[in-house]
């Protein structure tokens, strides 16, 4: 009871400095925020959406992002000059997106291209990346892309050039390759760990895509048996993945998309249906709630806990402070390079 009360408090004092703020303030939250952050929020959607609002909303002097810190960075990236972005908990990383720094991604880019030359490839770096990486790919003629977009990244990628540098995600570099009819064969995985990533010379030369070798600690939590172990006990349901879960588990599933693809897919399932999801928790139990004319299901329990690491006091707090407190700067000279990729993502058909 006393959170309760305690809580209630917050929001109150959260939404008079919100309406105090007026025009001034957009608050842009991801769909893996608790609910109680998202009904506060201007505007929720995934990581492609909120960049679009981010790049869209002119007016705006404070942009407060409820999400992960790479999150944020885009918004700074895509900001105007009179614009303020701000995340409520800094500590609020991407575990997969310190998987790719840029002194090994430039290492294996000069490995690759010592072997295939240097025209011969186009980087593509998923948002799930620092700002030096989004810098790097634009700087090198590539291209940032979402789950959203990411087959359509795919096809621009394949027009620039013969081969594809995707990092950091394997599983939805290799779930948009093999949705394009690229063979296993085709598409090698890069460890940076090893020399020229674990692979041969002759495997380099054939290979079409290079896949970086990082992960989503969510979505590979999702494993064949849990799909399996739903399917026999909900048979006439559907089951709806996202593509950074393995490729093992995509196979078994009746659909596969980003966020925004499951939230309209639960939408506008029939009444009565039973829908399991794989992905973030938070999204799953709010989807619940807003369709109560279906079933939804989590394939299994999977919380971000870096996405969790958001919550009213932080955000009450930096909005006392705002403008002041945990303020994103990404430095001048990355910020034009990556500003190039995400351009070149807003401009592609979703």
């Amino acid at each position: 009871m006393k959170n309760y009360v305690e809580d209630k408090n917050i929001i109150e004092q959260i939404l008079n400095l919100k309406e105090g703020l007026g025009d001034e303030l957009i608050i842009l939250t991801h769909h893996y925020q608790r609910n109680e952050i998202v009904d506060i929020g201007h505007f929720r959607g995934d990581s492609f959406e909120l960049s679009r609002k981010a790049a869209a909303d002119k007016n705006a002097r404070f942009i407060v992002f409820c999400g992960v810190h790479f999150m944020a960075e885009s918004a700074d990236i895509l900001s105007q000059p009179h614009q303020t972005v701000q995340i409520p908990e800094k500590g609020a990383g991407c575990p997969m997106a310190d998987m790719a720094d840029i002194a090994n991604v430039e290492s294996a880019w000069e490995d690759v291209t010592s072997i295939v030359g240097m025209g011969t490839i186009t980087p593509i770096v998923y948002m799930n990346s620092d700002a030096n990486i989004k810098a790097f790919c634009g700087r090198n003629g590539g291209v940032v892309c979402t789950s959203s977009n990411a087959h359509t990244a795919f096809h621009w990628g394949f027009d620039q050039r013969e081969k594809i540098f995707f990092f950091p995600d394997q599983h939805l570099g290799q779930n948009t390759g093999i949705q394009m009819g690229l063979q296993p064969e085709e598409m090698i995985v890069w460890d940076p760990k090893k020399r020229l990533g674990g692979n041969t010379q002759e495997n380099i030369e054939k290979a079409k895509v290079f896949l970086w070798d990082g992960y989503c600690h969510v979505h590979t939590r999702f494993r064949v048996e849990h799909v399996l172990k739903m399917r026999e006990k909900y048979p006439d349901a559907k089951i709806v993945v996202h593509p950074e879960c393995s490729n093992e588990v995509v196979e078994l599933a009746d659909a596969t998309g980003s966020t925004s693809f499951i939230v309209k897919y639960v939408d506008n399932a029939p009444s009565g249906s039973t829908i399991i999801i794989g992905t973030e928790i938070n999204l799953i139990n709010r989807l619940s709630i807003e369709n109560p004319d279906k079933t939804v299901l989590e394939l299994c329990y999977s919380l971000c806990p870096n996405m969790f690491k958001i919550n009213l006091r932080n955000l009450l707090w930096t909005l006392e402070n705002i403008g002041n407190s945990n303020v994103i700067n990404v430095p001048k000279e990355i910020k034009s390079e990556a500003k190039m990729a995400l351009d070149r993502m807003l401009a592609l058909a979703p």
